[in-house]
């Protein structure tokens, strides 16, 4: 694929994991690219969150087929792009509190088996041979090999720059204004650095690609959900595997359960020895400040569960905003109406982890015209289908 007469072949709004996952991917199969991101990479999203790759956390069905076939990518990245991703694959715990909670995870690890996940309940004997640091009033763990970590700034950083190597045109500091449309084609992208065609337009804007929507009248379910995190001093401990609560799980596709049963926990320790602890799910608009009640809140959860971290000062804290859909899942492909209009936004707390395949497929599709995993059920159209229909639509 390459661009006719020097047209730009395709233009992609967005500098965080996914913007440049895309434009990995398309200048790796040959096409001519623009990567728009109106401040730098990785200012947004992708530089105010964890690293873990969760495949525990999706949902059994197309989501998690789509995190298996994510994961397999990391092992290659390590290797091609040009900074260190940091990435490990040590496993991952999903921590169990109740009676409540060990039967929800027992049907739902059950479901995830049968697509192909390696994970088990442990409990007892074997929880603590596996992880003997945790609280002694832990019922149980569901337990993958499978999981991982990676440090998001250096991945994001590293797709932008193995990009630009293979000839794609990075341009931070371009914020879009105004696109144009002819007919049911978007003609130009307008920015504060000039005027840009290309064959398509790829809005992968996070939690502003509603805003790059609106420019052609399209409506995009995305709002920002903001996610508190604190940041410890590095600890001499080393604790490989990423951790998170059961409720963590359960909030993340019904949001209303965080006012019974709480947020939830995350804990990570990096590369450095510093621990990573949230996080926090809150809808308060674009604001990304951090607040005291909620960081005392994750310091108080996260020690609980790993008494360890009591012994480990607290040296700062952030919060960055997720693009959360009303599914939780990402809203990826064509748009109806305007055939040359790619959606690749909304994935909320998973873009890390699904930045490879997500990179690929719209690679794929603009490539190719098709892809080897349907997106006919990630598309925006999804949201446009009677009620009826609406738990059908991911599996």
């Amino acid at each position: 694929m390459s661009g006719k007469n020097g047209l730009t072949d395709v233009i992609i709004i967005g500098g965080g994991v996914i913007g440049t996952a895309i434009a990995f991917y398309l200048t790796r199969n040959g096409a001519k690219v623009i990567l728009l991101e109106k401040e730098h990479l990785a200012s947004g999203s992708s530089g105010a969150c964890d690293g873990t790759i969760f495949l525990q956390t999706k949902k059994p069905g197309l989501h998690l087929q789509l995190a298996l076939e994510s994961s397999k990518r990391f092992p290659r990245l390590k290797e091609e792009l040009p900074v260190d991703i940091e990435y490990r694959q040590a496993g991952g715990l999903v921590i169990i509190e109740t009676e409540a909670e060990y039967r929800a995870m027992q049907s739902y690890t059950e479901e995830q088996r049968k697509i192909g996940l390696d994970v088990s309940l442990l409990a007892g004997r074997e929880l603590r041979e596996l992880e003997p640091r945790l609280a002694e009033n832990i019922l149980g763990v569901a337990y993958s090999p499978w999981d991982g970590q990676v440090n998001p700034m250096a991945l994001t950083l590293g797709y932008g720059l193995a990009a630009r190597k293979m000839g794609a045109d990075i341009r931070p500091g371009t914020g879009v204004t105004g696109l144009e449309v002819k007919g049911n084609r978007i003609q130009a992208v307008n920015t504060s650095q000039g005027r840009f065609e290309a064959d398509f337009v790829v809005n992968a804007a996070g939690v502003h690609a509603p805003e790059i929507a609106k420019m052609v009248d399209i409506n995009v379910p995305i709002t920002p959900r903001r996610g508190q995190l604190l940041v410890t001093e590095a600890a001499a401990v080393s604790f490989p595997r990423v951790l998170l609560s059961a409720k963590y799980v359960a909030v993340k596709f019904n949001p209303d359960l965080a006012k019974t049963a709480g947020e939830g926990l995350t804990i990570e320790q990096t590369a450095n020895g510093n621990f990573l602890l949230g996080s926090t799910r809150e809808f308060v608009g674009f604001d990304k400040r951090t607040t005291m009640e909620k960081l005392h809140l994750i310091a108080k959860n996260t020690s609980r569960v790993l008494p360890c971290l009591r012994e480990l000062n607290a040296i700062r804290a952030f919060a960055g905003l997720r693009p959360y859909t009303p599914d939780g899942y990402p809203i990826l492909g064509p748009v109806a109406g305007l055939e040359n209009f790619i959606m690749a936004a909304g994935h909320e707390g998973d873009g890390i982890a699904l930045s490879p395949i997500t990179g690929e497929l719209i690679a794929q599709y603009i490539t190719n015209g098709r892809t080897e995993i349907p997106l006919s059920d990630f598309r925006l159209e999804r949201f446009d289908r009677p009620p009826a229909d609406s738990g059908k639509n991911n599996g």
